[in-house]
């Protein structure tokens, strides 16, 4: 029997292992469903894939690397940095890959989870950690005719590369945090990209740049100028907190002012300008960052629509006003989010279907435990995700919370740890009302929603908060046994 099963080799069950591996607990395994770890850092490979965040601070803390090539590092790089950190804290023995999560049941009588995976294997475990993130899914619209495109056609996310797009007509639908960051890259060798836009973004120029090598080698010699520089990030990153609150409207009207004038220092049609200024509060969707995506908008063979598709017909894309011809379609609609787990089967204590105790929204403490379900544990679960800063520094904070109970269930004579009911109902009750006082409901449709409408993805406060509250276990907020 295992100490410790961890689903999910992305920066969370990596940064997991590490954890576990600080308090002496060797006994464990990574499950993961692909042929290589990374999560969404293996799996999005579309042209100009790079993260959001400077990698300075998407990074481990205990981790820092003076090697990045960009502030904001592509995609190639960051799998290469959690290759290189599975390699040097000896997690590369403790993977194991074409390993899908099936199934997880609660044993009550042995005290351990039974895990089973798509390939047949069954594991036993004291302890269950999913770590599987929320953005792995990708989500296509329901749009009519979606299947009768007689041309390629594929999510940005499953990037068809053996696709050549030089000199073809490519639709775009959405426009979003994966279409801003390809969009400009495949504009250089097709003849026509049309940008089917339902709803437009705010955004921020990323002013990006490669490191200097004079700039990399301070770091290696001095590495404490890197820890203030990341310091430097989180502290701005903290800032953009406040445009999450449902208040500080000076500070919004600055930062829309910025994203207007960034929109007309490269478009000069007012009717495109017009399309490209959202209507709804900096904050309340995902802030996007771009150096690129505006110039490429102004390109004569780039073209943005605005009118609803009304079908997709064998050879094109038809909107209420028109029918466009087109030679490959890319679907950039992000990720089904909600309801959160839904595709893993797990059931807890007195038979308790995980599915159906959400049923009417996702209810847990610090994003971490769920009543019913002794020894399991999330990571990146809900109300962990941000809207303002790297979501690494909360999968820090919850590794280390893991790992404290872990090693409670491992060296002490607990077998069973299992959040208290009360304790739960507490902290929803509480996170939802803050919840309410932010920006995100100010919008109707957003990822950041449940079904059942409440903020089911967000924290509501700051890294700081959340680092201090997961620093140390309250075990009398959990039933021993």
């Amino acid at each position: 029997m295992y100490t410790a099963v961890i689903v999910g080799s992305g920066f969370s069950g990596i940064c997991m292992g590490i954890k576990l591996k600080e308090r002496g607990i060797d006994n464990f395994i990574i499950l993961e469903k692909a042929d290589g770890l990374g999560g969404t850092w293996r799996d999005n490979t579309y042209p100009g894939t790079e993260c959001d965040i400077p990698s300075a601070l998407y990074s481990y803390s205990f981790e820092p690397y003076p090697d990045w090539k960009y502030k904001w590092s592509h995609q190639p790089q960051i799998l290469e940095y959690l290759k290189m950190c599975s390699q040097k804290h000896g997690l590369n023995d403790h993977l194991l890959f074409h390993r899908e999560l099936k199934k997880a049941k609660w044993n009550q009588s042995d005290s351990c989870w039974q895990i089973e995976t798509s390939d047949g294997s069954t594991f036993q475990t004291r302890t269950f950690v999913i770590a599987v993130g929320q953005l792995h899914h990708p989500s296509f619209p329901g749009i009519s005719g979606i299947n009768g495109f007689r041309g390629p056609s594929f999510h940005s996310a499953q990037w068809n590369h053996e696709v050549s797009l030089k000199d073809k007509k490519v639709g775009v639908v959405g426009s979003a945090a994966s279409a801003i960051q390809f969009i400009p890259q495949i504009a250089h060798s097709c003849s026509e990209v049309h940008i089917f836009q339902r709803t437009a973004n705010w955004m921020l120029p990323k002013q990006d740049r490669a490191y200097k090598s004079w700039e990399k080698s301070l770091v290696r010699r001095l590495p404490f100028l890197l820890k203030i520089y990341r310091l430097r990030l989180w502290l701005l990153g903290g800032g953009l907190f406040f445009l999450m609150k449902n208040q500080n409207h000076w500070l919004r009207k600055f930062y829309q002012g910025q994203t207007k004038k960034y929109i007309k220092r490269h478009i000069k049609d007012p009717e495109l300008v017009a399309k490209l200024i959202p209507d709804f509060p900096m904050g309340a969707k995902r802030i996007l960052f771009s150096d690129d995506y505006y110039e490429a908008l102004a390109k004569e063979h780039v073209h943005l629509n605005t009118d609803p598709i009304q079908r997709i017909y064998s050879s094109g894309i038809q909107t209420v006003k028109k029918e466009i011809s087109l030679d490959v379609i890319i679907y950039a609609t992000g990720f089904q989010t909600n309801p959160l787990l839904k595709n893993f089967h797990i059931v807890g204590k007195d038979q308790t279907i995980l599915e159906a105790h959400w049923k009417n929204g996702p209810r847990n403490y610090l994003g971490i435990t769920v009543d019913l379900f002794p020894n399991m544990f999330l990571m990146y679960g809900p109300n962990t995700n941000l809207g303002h800063n790297s979501i690494i520094i909360m999968s820090e904070a919850q590794a280390g919370y893991i790992a404290q109970c872990v090693e409670k269930i491992e060296y002490s004579t607990i077998d069973v740890l299992e959040v208290k009911s009360e304790v739960v109902e507490s902290y929803f009750h509480s996170i939802q009302s803050r919840l309410e006082k932010m920006i995100w409901t100010k919008i109707e449709q957003s990822w950041y929603r449940s079904p059942t409408g409440q903020i089911a993805n967000n924290w509501p406060g700051r890294t700081m908060e959340y680092t201090r509250r997961t620093r140390k276990v309250r075990f009398q907020d959990y039933l021993l046994n």
